[in-house]
């Protein structure tokens, strides 16, 4: 799977920075919006959602043949604290990987500099100037049937 994490604070803190072996380089991938809904589509929770699913045996054999694996986990403060809400992960199978390459991509950013110096501000205790360096995120609205499916509540 290659997993797509739009929550730039929660690969942050999976990567420790850029700082862990094979996560040294932080990547922004833009993809189409055309290309994310279907990857959102195709997707199933990685985890029984009971308002999700009818029962267990239907989301085991959903998730079994899904092409798309969907997952929340906590969001992360820039001090790497957990907070209440929750950050989307989508994980990408082998088979979809030509798709996502070829057609969803439209641009590739390489962060990691800009993630080395927002990290050795947060090392200083300059919480103020790191948080200006964050690059900027913003909701996402989804069709009422897909924000359903995939769990999604808003506030």
């Amino acid at each position: 799977m290659t997993w797509i994490k739009p929550s730039f604070l929660w690969l942050m803190q999976r990567s420790n920075w850029a700082s862990k072996s094979g996560q040294e380089r932080i990547l922004a991938v833009r993809i189409s919006r055309q290309g994310w809904e279907q990857a959102l589509r195709l997707g199933s929770l990685t985890s029984f959602t009971p308002a999700v699913h009818a029962h267990v045996d239907a989301w085991r054999t959903e998730f079994s043949q899904s092409q798309v694996h969907v997952q929340w986990d906590p969001e992360r403060s820039l001090r790497g604290k957990k907070l209440e809400h929750r950050s989307l992960q989508v994980g990408i199978s082998r088979h979809l990987i030509r798709n996502y390459v070829e057609h969803w991509i439209q641009e590739i950013t390489d962060y990691t500099s800009r993630v080395k110096k927002i990290r050795q501000l947060c090392l200083q205790g300059d919480y103020s100037r790191a948080n200006r360096l964050l690059p900027p995120e913003r909701g996402y609205e989804l069709p009422d049937d897909l924000a359903q499916r995939l769990a999604m509540t808003t506030p």
